[in-house]
Order: structure tokens, then sequence, then C-alpha cells
């Protein structure tokens, strides 16, 4: 862009140069851009004029669809209102009334709420509340982290540590100290092409049970895992795992955090996975659907338990944490019509409504040249596919660029194409995804 100083206009030119974007290989997308430039209902629109079906979801967090009018009229008014204002020290009402209306449909007891601005930062907080509960009741010296392999928890340096994405670990190696890893739940030579959860890999939650040998209950504060991982592309929790690992961390008095950033409002059926799979951890971090993408924000929901242990001794700050931006004004506001959307159209049940048709659908791929794995639940699917000649990664990526030349976006992960459509995405819809992603897979190399 330049700027005339007569005319006091921005005149806006073409170039990709000055945004460095997150995750993207910048060389590659702007030397063959692929640019949206409007949305609405599960469709974006191309800036060549082109109808994209939307397979996930903006990125996993439209839930309600794209150009919500209710979500765009409560932040007009809000950031007419009130702009901004502090909860350091200071308060307003909106993110009292949120808190209350997101206790109200959480798993029992994770009635106190923390907001942030996003799943990272929801990580972050979800692990320092977690050290700080345990030296609260005594137990300072609980200050091992336990991850899990492949887990992605977002990119601040906790979430990192605690996380099995290898690629964000290679990239930055300077992480927290005493973190450990439990093994990922992908058994493909077990569980290809599963219906719903996978049968086998309960066993696979007992290597807690091995760390805790290992380094001691006494000095574990914490397990984060996803019910689902998603970035992973689509890892499904075996029959019985989440029920173990509640029971071994309980036993060894261990925080369960689940990362619901992906999984939460409705994306696997019911409000959460913890809900929809009956395990109720100490923590769930949230993000995405709960604004339904419109305005940046995270929650994490915390057991009031929890809470009150903190809420003990002197008068004084009792977690010496929180951003500028906790309970903004206009977030909250995104995130109160957002609720009402979800409520009033039932959309956190519309996902096992449709999750039998959309495994038909998805499975209806296992045939294609390539497919070496397919995994559904919910309104959440993986395709994963064999890498080619020129090495993992490639064959996915073409899939996903031939997605996008047929008018579909999907999310790429290495070599599974994995979606995650809105909640409001009909059978004909489904359809229609299911054909144009058969066309790539079959037009890949």
């Amino acid at each position: 862009m330049t700027f005339d100083n007569s005319a006091n206009m921005i005149e806006k030119t073409n170039t990709l140069d000055n945004f460095w974007m997150p995750f993207t290989a910048n060389r590659q997308f702007k030397a063959k851009p692929r640019l949206l430039e409007s949305a609405a209902g599960i469709y974006f629109t191309s800036d060549d004029g082109r109808q994209i079906l939307d397979g996930t979801a903006g990125l996993w967090c439209c839930n309600a669809g794209h150009g919500r009018q209710e979500i765009t009229e409560a932040v007009s008014k809000q950031i007419a209102k009130l702009d901004f204002a502090p909860t350091f020290q200071m308060g307003h009402p909106l993110p009292f009334e949120l808190a209350s209306r997101l206790a109200e449909i959480a798993p029992p007891g994770l009635n106190r709420i923390f907001f942030t601005n996003s799943g990272s930062e929801s990580a972050d907080t979800a692990l320092k509340i977690a050290l700080a509960y345990q030296r609260a009741i005594g137990q300072s010296s609980r200050t091992r982290l336990i991850g899990r392999e492949l887990g992605y928890h977002g990119v601040g340096f906790g979430g990192i540590s605690v996380g099995g994405m290898v690629n964000n670990r290679r990239a930055f190696p300077l992480q927290l100290p005493g973190v450990d890893h439990l093994p990922h739940t992908l058994d493909i030579a077990r569980n290809a092409f599963s219906t719903g959860l996978p049968e086998f890999g309960i066993e696979k939650a007992d290597e807690l049970e091995r760390l805790v040998t290992l380094h001691g209950a006494e000095n574990i504060a914490a397990v984060i895992v996803e019910p689902m991982s998603g970035s992973a592309g689509v890892i499904l929790p075996p029959v019985g795992y989440l029920q173990r690992l509640r029971e071994i961390t309980r036993k060894h008095g261990i925080l369960l955090i689940f990362d619901e950033v992906i999984t939460g409002f409705g994306r696997v059926g019911k409000a959460f996975a913890a809900q929809r799979w009956g395990v109720t951890p100490d923590l769930i971090t949230t993000a995405k659907g709960l604004t339904n993408g419109a305005i940046p924000m995270g929650a994490v929901f915390v057991d009031e338990r929890i809470h009150d242990a903190l809420m003990q001794g002197p008068d004084g700050i009792e977690l010496f944490h929180g951003y500028t931006y906790s309970g903004h004004p206009v977030a909250c506001a995104a995130a109160l019509a957002t609720l009402d959307i979800y409520q009033q159209e039932q959309l956190f049940e519309r996902a096992i409504e449709l999750e039998g048709y959309w495994q038909d659908g998805l499975h209806s791929l296992r045939d294609l040249p390539n497919v070496l794995d397919i995994r559904a639940i919910g309104l959440v699917g993986g395709v994963q596919l064999a890498a080619n000649s020129q090495g993992p990664g490639k064959r996915g990526f073409q899939v996903f660029e031939q997605c996008f030349h047929n008018d579909l976006m999907v999310r790429v992960t290495g070599d599974t194409l994995a979606m995650s459509p809105p909640l409001i995405v009909t059978k004909a819809q489904i359809d229609t995804l299911v054909e144009k992603l058969a066309d790539a897979i079959r037009q890949a190399d």
C-alpha cells in the first residue's frame, strides 16, 4: 500500500510481500495464492468469484457457519456501547454473564471460567493453573507436566513443550524442563477404517503408570491431552482410553486437562467431548467455536475445587496471570450471540444426528488409490493417504490444492486430509464434499 498525502487516501496495491503468514510456506503461497474474499453459510467466495464449499469450518471454528447476522449485530451494538474495559482490578458485566452461561453447559463442577484470547493462551493458562493449584494444596514438588506424542496445544512455549508435533518442537528446541509424553493412539495396523472410536489401544493409557513409576506421582502436576487430536490428522481415542486416563490420574492425585479447542462447542456431539465420551477432566481448554471464529477468544473451564484452593490465605491477587483482553467486551458479545445460536438451532446435537451419514460418506472413499485409513466421529473426519515417491506430505498437499481448484476447502496435515464442516451442513452438501474430495484423490500422483 502507498499513502497519498495530497488526497489523504490509501491506494491499494496487490503486493503480498508484507504479510508474514502463519504456519504457511510463504514463498510457495505467494507464487500461487489462494485468496478468500467473503463468506456466507457454508461457502467462501474466492477472489476470482468461485463458491468454495467450506469443509473445515474456517479453521475448526465457524461451527454455526459464516455471516451469522445475530453475531454481527451483537458485535456492532457492543463496540458502539463499550469498545473496551479493563478486567484487571476492574470489571464490566459481560464476562460475568458469559461465564455463567458457559458454566450451564459445562461438565459438572467445571464452573469457574478464565478468559483468554486463543487456544494457545488457554493451554498455557491451564498449565499455570495446574501448577498453582498443586502448590496451593501443599504439593509444591508436583511440577512435572505430561503431554502426548502428536498432541497440539498451541504455540506458546508451554503448549509446545507438552505438545508432540515434531516440527513445532524441532523448530524451537528450547522448551520447558520437566515434561514427558505419553505415546499417541494412532494404530493403523489394528484400527484402519474403524467406524467410530477404534477398538484397540486402551493399553496405551497405561503408559502413564510407567511415567508415574519413573518420576514419582508426587512430582507430577498434570496430564494434558486432546480427547481427539485434530491438528495431527483426526486421531481418535480408543474405546475406554480416556476413562483409563481419568482413573490413573485420579488415583495418583494428578490433574487431567482436556484440550477441547477443536472438539468444544459441538464438533463431536454434545457441548464438549468430555460429555460425549463420559469423562470429566479437571480443566478444559477452549477457543475457536466459542465465538464462531468471529472474534478471537478462548476460555479455560476449571473445576470449582481447584479455584477454591487458590482463594485462601491473605487478601491479594490469587493467580498472577492474565491478559489485557481477557473478557474483552466485544468478544463476550460475540460469544453470547454464538451460544444463543447453538441453543436455538440445537447444533450441539446435530453432529450426532449426521454422524452416521458423515461416516458412510467418508468411508465410501476407502477403495480409492492410496487411501490408507479413514477416521470419522461427530462431524470431523480424516482421510490418510500413502506418501508418494516425492516424500511425505507431497501427495496430501497435491490433493489439498486440487480440492481448492474443485471448489472445496479441506485441511492438510502431512498426507492426511482433515474435514470439519460447519454444523449447519446438509446431507446434500456432505455428498458434494465427498464427491469433490474423491475426484481430487483420483487425480493425485
